[in-house]
């Protein structure tokens, strides 16, 4: 190894035998050698909790103050100081299916709730306790077909599919932080009240207007006439879309009563 001008020993990288005369290998981007020590581990540990937390303070921060040109900003390419949005829709939604679970008890909730209304078979009850309780995963899973609807409804706008799924993930990043600030603490205040379900069944008028309030902001140039037309058509999409999701488990649940037989079939029977 050979001392250069700046006081950097050279190396051969280890992963494509280039010589190393910076910090990183210039041709494959391999961190030069170091001995792991104390300093090491402290480093590593200092770059976890501060750089990684930073940028998700960070790109919580400006959601928080314009979802719409955040997600802009990061699609355009201004993306080193932003937490990769996928990866923040996964940590929201844990963090939100946390709350719902074992601080607010929301499937229990909802269980009860549903039981309670005598109007509905018991399969028809346990299918709205799940869509209810697990939202927030159904929601997640559910984000390539969101990015579908937006990518047909703004087509004409140029934004390719991929940077749909981007888009939906900031929308549902923002959505997921709306109800943990906002709306969950009500949840668990009102969890044992009447007003509880007329609160739950409110919470859906929120998401047409983050949906507007977001395009608004990553479509500067566009009126709010034309915003608005679009969105009506998103959310016409994702009506259709909930139908065919409720048939598909009607469906299902039809096979498993006639799987069951009598037993199964009073699963599915109506109460009247």
């Amino acid at each position: 190894m050979n001392q250069t001008s700046n006081n950097i020993v050279e190396q051969t990288c280890l992963n494509c035998d280039y010589t190393i005369d910076e910090n990183f290998c210039s041709h494959c981007g391999q961190k030069r050698f170091k001995r792991i020590d104390k300093k090491y581990v402290t480093d590593e540990i200092q770059y976890l909790l501060i750089h990684t937390n930073k940028g998700f303070l960070y790109t919580i921060k400006k959601l928080v103050k314009n979802p719409g040109k955040t997600a802009r900003e990061f699609i355009d390419g201004n993306r080193v100081n932003h937490y990769k949005p996928l990866l923040l829709m996964f940590i929201l939604s844990g963090i939100s299916a946390f709350i719902s679970f074992k601080i607010i008890g929301l499937n229990k909730v909802m269980e009860e709730l549903y039981k309670g209304q005598h109007l509905n078979s018991p399969f028809m009850n346990d299918l709205m306790t799940v869509y209810s309780s697990y939202n927030s995963i159904i929601m997640l899973a559910l984000i390539p077909v969101f990015a579908l609807m937006t990518w047909i409804a703004f087509m004409k706008w140029k934004n390719n599919y991929y940077e749909h799924i981007v888009m939906n993930a900031y929308i549902l990043s923002f959505q997921t932080i709306v109800n943990i600030v906002c709306f969950f603490p009500l949840l668990y205040i009102l969890k044992n009240t009447a007003y509880f379900n007329l609160f739950f069944s409110l919470m859906s008028l929120v998401t047409p207007a983050v949906l507007i309030w977001f395009f608004r902001g990553f479509y500067i140039d566009k009126s709010l006439k034309q915003i608005l037309w679009r969105v009506l058509a998103v959310v016409g999409l994702m009506m259709v879309a909930m139908f065919v999701l409720m048939i598909i488990s009607a469906i299902g649940g039809l096979i498993y009563a006639l799987i069951k037989g009598p037993e199964g079939l009073e699963y599915i029977k109506p109460r009247g």
